[in-house]
């Protein structure tokens, strides 16, 4: 079982941050990362808003390519109905070379309207199909050094990518799957699920038996383990473990909410008085709980172990799985960011890494 950093770049639930600090902030997490065992760094794709600004996560782990020596560098995701097929294949095959073989490539379609709107004759409405075509045209891509399709939105003529790939990606796929049709693309490229930490396991499992489903008709073999995307917050204190996790959990909860717009007027409602940390208890009152209860119950926070206790449970259920863990999200302090991160490595994932 591997754990990766999970990176969301956001400036939601802070007040009077700079978009400079935040990714100061995500650098040195990042850094720090690698000294501490993680083994993966897992950037995000997003634009424009409070909730996440990582425009390129490729670009953003071409800098940490080279501040970092051992720990691999994956995209979670590129969103592919918003980059051209070309440009993300030689990108990453770029990329590959100057990290040594470190990239780990992952998918996504894209969900909120308020991004898709900017960019100009890319419908959200398109990203299914998109997606798709894309997909399929980077994988070959990186597979043969050629790419090339005769598709609705990326007719290429058979192109060389230079520089030319030089190990094959079989195994360094992923994509977010957080829909049947998402579940079937990702198994139809060969790619292991990603899955964020938002509700219960057992109502999970349906999806997640669907991949393992799919990709073995797909591919003859047994599907990769799920990498599921958590947020965490580890303190030795319970009580106060407990009252900052899930005040911060909250807090990024309503800015999911409000990003995919899943609240509407209800949540400007409480703009005026809680836009910088909206607590459970708001959500709760205006009659949210089915998302609060969910969201904390599905994400592993407290001491050491008790969180520990709750990733067992979830693997009782699920089987092996891989983490994207964040422990910068939602307002917490940058110092108190840095000590969960560091007491989850030492307390944590040296029993996780060995279960199988």
């Amino acid at each position: 079982m591997e754990v990766g950093l999970q990176m969301i770049f956001a400036s939601y639930g802070w007040e009077n941050i700079d978009d400079g600090q935040v990714f100061k902030e995500e650098v040195e997490m990042a850094k720090a990362a690698e000294s501490l065992g993680f083994g993966t760094l897992w950037p995000v794709e997003h634009h424009f808003f409070d909730y996440s600004h990582c425009p390129d996560n490729l670009l953003f782990l071409s800098h940490m390519a080279a501040a970092t020596k051992t720990i691999k560098l994956g995209t979670a995701a590129i969103i592919l109905p918003w980059n051209d097929p070309i440009r993300v294949a030689e990108k990453v095959s770029m990329l590959d070379h100057l990290s040594g073989g470190r990239m780990q490539l992952g998918f996504g379609r894209g969900l909120s309207k308020r991004e898709f709107a900017p960019f100009n004759g890319i419908e959200m409405e398109e990203s299914r199909e998109r997606f798709d075509e894309s997909s399929a045209m980077i994988v070959e891509a990186l597979e043969t050094g050629f790419i090339e399709g005769n598709g609705k939105f990326y007719a290429t003529p058979k192109t060389e990518i230079r520089p030319r790939p030089n190990k094959s990606f079989k195994n360094r796929l992923y994509a977010v799957s957080n829909s049947d049709d998402s579940v079937d693309s990702c198994a139809k490229i060969g790619g292991r699920m990603i899955m964020f930490a938002e509700t219960d396991w057992k109502n999970r499992m349906p999806s997640i038996e669907r991949h393992r489903k799919k990709f073995k008709e797909q591919h003859g073999s047994e599907a990769p383990p799920v990498m599921i995307a958590d947020f965490t917050y580890c303190h030795e204190d319970e009580s106060l473990a407990r009252e900052r996790a899930e005040n911060y959990l909250a807090s990024y909860l309503a800015s999911i909410l409000d990003h995919y717009d899943l609240m509407g007027e209800h949540l400007a409602l409480t703009k005026g008085y809680e836009r910088y940390g909206a607590q459970a208890g708001v959500l709760r009152e205006i009659g949210f709980d089915k998302y609060v209860e969910g969201f904390l119950a599905s994400n592993a926070y407290g001491t050491p172990q008790q969180i520990l206790d709750r990733l067992r449970a979830r693997y009782e259920i699920v089987g092996a799985f891989d983490m994207a863990t964040a422990f910068r999200y939602g307002g917490i302090p940058y110092d108190q960011a840095q000590t969960s991160m560091k007491l989850f490595a030492e307390k944590i994932m040296p029993e996780v890494k060995s279960w199988t």
